[in-house]
């Protein structure tokens, strides 16, 4: 464990009643100030990692350390430090926003009561309620009380925010706002860890990621890292898509798709020059109008990681 870690598990493990294992000997490293997106499909084991991170499960077997110390054993050291949002917020309908921060700062025995409405209305400003902070927050669409959840994560500074599925459910402006939002807390030197099942959302605001599948982490890196280990796509536009089709399969191109103006495919080895691939079209006769291999997205790598499609919406 280095202190450039602000999580780290060895052999993570949680395995329920009747011998279901959600999580599997986990191994993961969060870098300090990164934003760590931690992606899989629903029932990956993400939800029950983060309750083991946050101390309100017990591992099996294996250990947890989050900002250096040992969890769940500091919780109580670590967790003023931990600003965290898990399974949406939990709010009282028949207060205001304003209120419901109100009550959240009164629960935290490490706030000073003399500053507490300034706290409130920093972090109502800093998540856009300002304006919507008188009103119950049962009128509150979904988006403005993920917003609300979050503005009571930020309500102290906080070293690290432990975010589960933070857009779900939210309309596309919503999730923008959140999205900003959490480049603005990383920005300020804050740790963000961040899980969801939206690949886009992953590529978009993460630095590093870690992927899960059915309990056991298939890979962790910086994003930049993990697409580029995937590889891209070969693209050919012409006009002679049926011709250029059998000549790439002649060539080794796999997984060859055809479209109206465009023929893709996996690019063949290493040991086989694109330039004769490209050479090889031209002799049959084919009209090349262009010839690129397009660069892989993070949903290519983790497909060919996991062997398993993702929700890529929003």
């Amino acid at each position: 464990m280095t202190d450039a870690s602000v999580i780290h598990t060895q052999g993570l493990t949680k395995t329920f009643r009747g011998g279901q294992v959600a999580v599997d000997h986990l191994e993961l490293t969060v870098p300090s100030g990164s934003v760590f997106g931690f992606l899989g499909p629903n029932g990956s084991g993400k939800t029950t990692t983060i309750r083991m991170l946050m101390g309100l499960i017990e591992p099996t077997s294996g250990t947890a350390r989050v900002l250096g110390r040992p969890m769940p054993g500091a919780a109580r050291t670590v967790l003023p430090q931990v600003g965290a949002l898990i399974e949406g917020p939990a709010l009282y309908g028949f207060l205001s926003g304003r209120d419901n921060l109100l009550r959240y700062d009164a629960a935290d025995p490490t706030a000073d009561p003399r500053t507490r409405r300034t706290r409130v209305a920093a972090a109502l400003e800093r998540v856009g309620l300002t304006a919507a902070a008188g009103k119950k927050s049962k009128a509150y669409s979904l988006g403005m009380k993920q917003r609300l959840g979050l503005a009571a994560a930020l309500l102290q500074p906080r070293r690290l925010l432990v975010l589960d599925e933070p857009t779900n459910g939210l309309d596309p402006q919503g999730m923008r706002e959140i999205r900003s939002l959490v480049r603005e807390l990383a920005s300020d030197g804050t740790t963000v860890f961040l899980s969801s099942h939206l690949l886009d959302e992953i590529e978009q605001v993460c630095t590093h990621a870690a992927v899960m599948a059915q309990g056991r982490l298939i890979t962790q890196g910086a994003v930049a890292d993990l697409a580029a280990g995937a590889r891209g796509r070969l693209v050919v536009t012409t006009p002679d898509t049926g011709d250029a089709a059998r000549v790439l399969k002649e060539q080794g191109v796999g997984d060859v798709v055809v479209t109206e103006e465009q023929v893709t495919g996996e690019p063949p080895g290493p040991d086989r020059d694109l330039a004769e691939v490209n050479a090889a079209l031209v002799t049959a006769g084919v009209r090349v109008r262009g010839f690129a291999v397009e660069r892989a997205s993070l949903e290519d790598a983790f497909v060919a990681l996991t062997g398993e499609g993702f929700d890529v919406a929003g």
